[in-house]
């Protein structure tokens, strides 16, 4: 009987063993797609987000620096992964997240500024766009409305997912929403993928009526926009786009795109950057009738918000210009980005100067950072909001001297 059991309990650890050794590995995450045998052994991953509260006293400020004139504040803080910045017309903000899952309203009573989080518990809601009062709301898997929120807080949300044909990939497919010029509703729909032949519905910008209605695809070619705005002259969008990981610390760099027309093909995943042919999926002619980039914004820099400066509070040489902000690279050895830049170019394009505006997040001794702006927003007196993910604040950058030129 002892021999019995003891066949028994052989048999049963090598059947156990066999159903181990049946099942398929585990895949690995989506951001080690492409890497390719030449990185296999590296270190290089995500940064990690902070979803919990920062104090105002762990956020160093001191650090920071703005050009010379501007002043630099402390103007919210308490929101874990703050991203992506609308303000209402009676002033109250709302702000997206990604890793987090809520959306924030933040009321600025003139003394103090104070936020709740207005839906939690959802996929990735980084895209959030106003029209008036009604708020919209944008996750991985669902679209939803808020009517007349800054006047009815408690408002039911109205789910509006099955008029917007939302396609169902994760990756790069976390949203940033913005009404056009013409009242429609612009949304890109990345990469679900670092490198590949993307599905037919990923890797384009789209635009919508704001009922869901009308879809039309306006660019392709686009493997990961997270911001766009609207000349304030010639009404034509303007774009950041992130290059692919695993080609190495240099490259591709992000993109800044300007889109003069619809129906534009912007290279993914064939063309990246000025004309860097993709060496993995390939295509003849790869650069063909592809729309360059107007400007290069630096190698995985993790190109974000863009914002046309179309205030008066700042000095004249700041009209018209954009606002970037560089959330920070993760594929690169020595890190880059970590900042909030001023880009001046001409309408068409040309003539394009990259200046420094907000840094002194990344440590460059150190190879480490603090913080990670993601978005800007313009308030009427004409100062910006920069939302910080990493440590869940808002900063306000004033004009304060000396005397602007006329």
């Amino acid at each position: 009987m002892k021999i019995q059991h003891a066949a028994l309990l052989i048999a049963s650890a090598f059947a156990v063993a066999s159903t181990a050794l049946a099942q398929p590995a585990a895949a690995p995450p989506a951001w080690q797609q492409g890497m390719g045998d030449k990185f296999k052994d590296s270190k290089l991953a995500p940064n990690a987000g902070r979803n919990t509260e920062t104090p105002a006293s762990d956020i160093p400020l001191d650090k920071l620096k703005v050009p010379a004139g501007f002043k630099l504040e402390l103007w919210a803080t308490g929101m874990p992964g703050a991203r992506a910045m609308v303000r209402g017309d009676k002033g109250k903000i709302y702000i997206g997240t990604r890793g987090i899952g809520r959306v924030y309203e933040l009321t600025d009573d003139g003394a103090k500024r104070t936020s709740r989080v207005v839906v939690d518990k959802l996929v990735q809601p980084s895209g959030v766009a106003i029209q008036g009062s009604t708020l919209y709301v944008m996750a991985i898997d669902k679209m939803l409305r808020f009517d007349d929120i800054e006047s009815n807080p408690s408002v039911a949300a109205v789910d509006m997912t099955d008029k917007f044909s939302i396609p169902p990939e994760q990756h790069h497919n976390w949203k940033y929403l913005a009404f056009g010029p013409d009242k429609k509703l612009y949304v890109p729909f990345g990469a679900p993928c670092n490198i590949c032949e993307p599905p037919e519905q990923y890797a384009q910008i789209r635009r919508y009526n704001p009922d869901g209605s009308g879809m039309e695809v306006i660019a392709r070619g686009v493997r990961n926009t997270q911001g766009f705005d609207w000349h304030p002259k010639t009404g034509e969008l303007w774009f950041t786009d992130h290059g692919r990981d695993w080609m190495g610390d240099d490259g591709p760099q992000d993109e800044l795109n300007r889109m003069p027309k619809s129906g534009l093909n912007f290279g993914y995943p064939y063309c990246h950057a000025e004309g860097i042919v993709d060496p993995d999926v390939k295509k003849a002619d790869a650069c063909k009738d592809v729309t360059k980039p107007v400007a290069l914004m630096g190698p995985h820099a993790a190109v974000m918000g863009i914002k046309f400066y179309t205030g008066d509070m700042y000095p004249a040489e700041y009209k018209n210009s954009m606002f970037i902000a560089r959330k920070g690279s993760w594929n690169r050895t020595k890190r880059f980005g970590y900042d909030v830049v001023n880009v001046r170019a001409s309408a068409d394009g040309k003539n394009v100067k990259v200046t420094p505006f907000l840094t002194g997040f990344l440590d460059t001794k150190d190879n480490a950072f603090s913080g990670r702006p993601t978005y800007i927003l313009q308030m009427p007196d004409g100062a910006l909001l920069i939302s910080d993910e990493q440590l869940g604040a808002i900063y306000r950058v004033s004009y304060v001297g000396p005397a602007k030129k006329k």
